[in-house]
């Protein structure tokens, strides 16, 4: 019995086939060496959202990657974070080599994003940037489309890379290459054109139909889907105040000298960046002070003013050194907690999957909190709600009756929906938006996604302050982006005004504290996935030690030591 058991073992040539194992259980057979796109076509129904990547035992792959072995394999449509992050990098790929084949002589760069999805793209040349020339862009581009080319993909050597962008007069690549650890480099090419982008890449132009180009600013703004509904565009909505933002940072960038990520690195290198640091806190002070004097300005018409953003972004430590120049100013603020304002758990609505949807404004109570807010500006006393999180239930609170010359101050994301506060005239009313709105890209057409920077900066403090491990951090993300783009980003242009809290040095101040957090996430899951990205995004920066950071910063709420995380106003209240 033994000896035949043994004879079951024996070594054998290779088949020439793999098989691919699905996460439905499917299984499908094909040539050794096949791409794994090649296995989906046979897999993808009509009108089924594009496949633009896999997971290939555990690791994110190209359409274009060979399969060698038998293998697990997870398709990667547009429909989620990963594939359309692959579908958007390819489509800027797309843009340039279109761009640069009717412009040759004017420069682009791919600056920021915008709600509706899309990238604002400034444009540099002689002359006033025309939507007729927008248009000549956009033909290009469909034209690609249609011939259906091929990204090729080819590793050269990192002095080969150098000497080749330093030819075509990208100094920026260059500087950002200067300071790379690994001798290769990975770039694409699409007919003559070539270029380094970040990150994966669709197999051909074909897969990139679904995109518009509307003139825009200084520029254009590249339109694409959003993951909910990728095979259409939104509606266009036009973004003046978060433009402006956008050009202010620019031109602290400016004044700092600190372009891309690769003159950050210069910078650190050369031991120039506590300049770097102090004239960066310098000017986002700037902001706050601006924005309290506005406020001191109106201060005889003013009853409250509202605080909204995205998580991380830095809405409370902005809340503090407002009400600390608003002091300063002779203006008392009255801080009013939003979240006090919740129904109790067991009337909180729900989601699409059934699971309570804190991030409703229906999980406010919206009469109650409009109400005691009429009565507070109007000098009466209010008993004020207390949510205790742990019950799950609205408790009665401090009865509170404002002074004279005390102004609301309420940080919460519904701070700029219509509906909040709709019966309070909106000459009493000031709405802030805050978020980290970053322009610091890694070269003129590799942009840094405000969105990364969010998430480092929670990576980091929820390790230190909640006990959270980078895996939990990232697996809760998804559903704090989905309550963002239904509840903040939408009403960004509802704000008077706009705080960047973007700091040009952080993220170099973030990488040697996150880095240690992100390599402990367990291979196979979709978070080892995303932690690999983020690592691989973080490589491009030299790190800094947080020490010549100041202790009133902003990113001080994120690595901790701050000397606003007890600061309050509470003394300034009128209570009975």
């Amino acid at each position: 019995m033994v000896d035949r058991e043994i004879r079951q073992y024996s070594q054998v040539n290779p088949r020439r086939t793999v098989e691919i194992h699905l996460p439905d259980g499917r299984v499908f057979r094909g040539p050794r060496n096949s791409p794994v796109g090649e296995f989906f076509k046979t897999i993808l129904d009509p009108g089924a959202v594009p496949i633009v990547g896999a997971i290939v035992n555990g690791e994110l792959r190209e359409l274009t990657y060979p399969i060698k072995i038998d293998s697990m394999v997870s398709p990667i449509s547009m429909s989620d974070e990963d594939g359309m992050r692959i579908y958007r990098r390819s489509l800027v790929f797309l843009l340039v080599a279109a761009f640069e084949s009717v412009f040759p002589d004017a420069g682009l760069t791919v600056d920021h994003s915008v709600a509706s999805g899309g990238y604002y793209c400034q444009v540099a040349c002689k002359h006033e940037f025309t939507a007729g020339e927008t248009a000549q862009v956009e033909a290009k581009m469909l034209e690609l489309v249609s011939v259906d080319l091929p990204f090729s993909r080819r590793v050269i050597p990192l002095e080969l890379a150098k000497r080749t962008f330093r030819e075509k007069g990208e100094l920026d690549k260059v500087r950002l290459l200067a300071h790379r650890t690994k001798n290769y480099l990975t770039i694409y090419k699409l007919g003559k054109f070539y270029d380094y982008h970040h990150g994966y890449m669709v197999p051909s132009t074909g897969y990139l139909r679904w995109f518009q180009l509307v003139p825009t600013g200084e520029g254009f703004t590249l339109r694409f889907p959003r993951r909910h509904d990728p095979t259409h565009l939104s509606q266009f909505t036009e973004y003046p105040k978060l433009l402006n933002t956008f050009r202010r940072y620019g031109d602290w960038l400016d004044l700092l000298g600190i372009a891309s990520v690769g003159a950050l690195n210069d910078a650190i290198e050369s031991q120039r960046i506590d300049e770097v640091i102090l004239v960066s806190e310098a000017l986002q002070e700037l902001q706050v002070t601006d924005i309290a004097a506005q406020i001191y300005n109106d201060r005889e018409r003013l009853r409250v003013v509202l605080i909204s953003g995205p998580s991380c972004s830095g809405k409370t430590t902005f809340s503090k050194r407002l009400s600390i120049q608003l002091l300063a100013h002779g203006v008392s603020p009255f801080p009013l907690a939003m979240d006090d304002y919740f129904v109790n758990r067991d009337q909180t609505p729900l989601d699409e999957d059934g699971q309570p949807d804190f991030e409703s404004i229906r999980a406010l109570n919206l009469d109650r909190l409009a109400n005691d807010l009429q009565c507070l500006v109007n000098g009466k006393k209010v008993i004020l709600p207390h949510f205790d999180f742990i019950a799950g239930k609205s408790i009665q609170g401090k009865e509170i009756q404002l002074k004279s010359n005390q102004i609301i101050i309420m940080e919460g994301i519904h701070g700029l929906n219509p509906e909040l506060f709709a019966e309070i005239p909106k000459i009493h009313t000031f709405r802030i938006y805050v978020s980290a709105l970053t322009q610091l890209n890694l070269d003129r057409y590799n942009r840094i996604s405000t969105t990364d920077t969010r998430l480092l900066r929670r990576v980091v403090r929820d390790a230190r302050e909640r006990g959270y491990s980078a895996y939990q951090t990232i697996q809760r993300w998804e559903s704090v982006r989905r309550g963002e783009k239904r509840f903040i980003f939408p009403y960004q242009e509802n704000a008077d005004v706009m705080f960047n809290s973007a700091l040009a040095y952080e993220l170099s101040a973030l990488k040697p504290l996150a880095e240690p957090l992100l390599r402990q996430l367990p291979f196979g899951t979709s978070e080892y996935v995303e932690a690999k990205r983020l690592l691989a995004f973080l490589g491009w920066f030299l790190p800094i030690e947080s020490a010549g950071i100041p202790d009133n910063s902003l990113l001080r709420e994120f690595i901790g030591n701050s000397i606003l995380k007890n600061f309050t106003v509470w003394s300034n209240h009128h209570t009975s």
